[in-house]
């Protein structure tokens, strides 16, 4: 379901926005009934009170590839607490910033409110991009930004579930309305499931060692808790480095709650069909996973020619539709890092579209 908070004014072309198949935010009542779970939480209550962290990942960085200027539409595919789309804005763009995560939409909303004309924040996934574009009556965009992984705000609220920092329940969900949790995971599916995903999304090499000890301690009794589980992995994963031995478990299960793979493949493919040409695809990632399906995506769309030795001869890529400013990913300054040390793992890759 996308559920945008307000209408917006398309300058491009002076009408308001057709509601078409959306649930427009008039219905504030079902907006913040998705907000913790159905808490029906005020404008001036707990969101207001909360901190999320909108200082924008390689800043700098994003708005030199993806030269933000007067008039240009941008898709903002993880608003967050709307950092990025801030500076997007600042630069007269106009921009349509998707999350998942009610909490976080409906504090970038406030927070960017004087910006009303040219912001419309949308409660709903990018993998479905074009949609939310479509049901708003745009059909190209100047540029589609997608900064991937787990919020700060989500990793240091314990009752969101995604960290062992401090107790919460084993939730991880992004969004609050899906039904799937890591609680289900964790106490419902078959041990070799569970070494699959540990393997394949959180490249652990203990993956059998903590499935079966994952298995083992819910015969007793369900695991419910961040801390419950991340001491039952203590126990099949020895401590050899400065990172909690459940590191890459969390990871691998909080990918599968929230099929963050497979989103990624399809909100890739569809960054190309709603770019205009010359459109700018920027995506930051934070694990070799996504790195390396982002790197490979752009790989495959800017190669014109393919030749392999089975061939009699060099092939047109029928794929071909990107140019790589560069073929190496953007890192973050030493300077970011030291300001902000969860940007070490970042990485920046960007793509523009071919004009047609």
């Amino acid at each position: 379901m996308i559920i945008p908070i307000k209408p917006w004014l398309d300058r491009a072309n002076g009408a308001a926005v057709k509601k078409g198949g959306l649930v427009l935010a008039a219905d504030a009542d079902f907006f913040r009934s998705t907000m913790r779970g159905g808490a029906g939480l005020k404008q001036s209550e707990e969101v207001n009170r909360m901190e999320f962290y909108h200082q924008p990942i390689m800043g700098k960085e994003v708005l030199a590839a993806m030269a933000p200027l007067e008039g240009k539409q941008v898709f903002d595919g993880t608003l967050g607490g709307g950092g990025h789309t801030e500076l997007f804005l600042q630069h007269g763009t106009h921009v349509v910033g998707c999350d998942q995560d009610a909490e976080a939409l409906g504090y970038a909303e406030r927070r960017l409110s004087q910006y009303e004309d040219r912001f419309l924040p949308v409660l709903g996934n990018f993998a479905d991009m074009d949609e939310i574009l479509h049901a708003v009556g745009i059909d190209q965009v100047d540029g589609v930004l997608m900064d991937l992984g787990v919020s700060s705000h989500q990793l240091d609220e314990p009752s969101r579930g995604f960290s062992f920092r401090e107790d919460g329940p084993l939730d991880m969900r992004m969004d609050v309305r899906t039904e799937f949790s890591a609680r289900e995971l964790v106490n419902e599916w078959s041990e070799e499931d569970m070494i699959h995903i540990f393997r394949e999304y959180g490249e652990e090499k203990r993956a059998v060692r903590a499935a079966k000890e994952i298995v083992k301690a819910r015969q007793a009794a369900p695991i419910e808790t961040t801390l419950q589980l991340a001491e039952v992995v203590e126990k099949a994963v020895p401590r050899i480095s400065g990172k909690h031995p459940a590191t890459r478990v969390f990871q691998a299960i909080r990918i599968a709650v929230n099929r963050e793979m497979e989103v990624l493949a399809t909100a890739l493919d569809k960054s190309i069909q709603i770019l205009s040409g010359g459109g700018v695809l920027a995506v930051i990632t934070f694990h070799s996973l996504e790195d390396r399906m982002v790197k490979w995506f752009m790989r495959r769309h800017s190669t014109p020619v393919l030749d392999r030795p089975e061939w009699p001869e060099p092939r047109e890529n029928s794929d071909y539709c990107l140019a790589l400013p560069s073929r190496r990913a953007i890192a973050p300054s030493e300077a970011e890092i030291k300001a902000n040390p969860r940007a070490r793992s970042a990485k920046l890759r960007v793509a523009v579209k071919l004009e047609d």
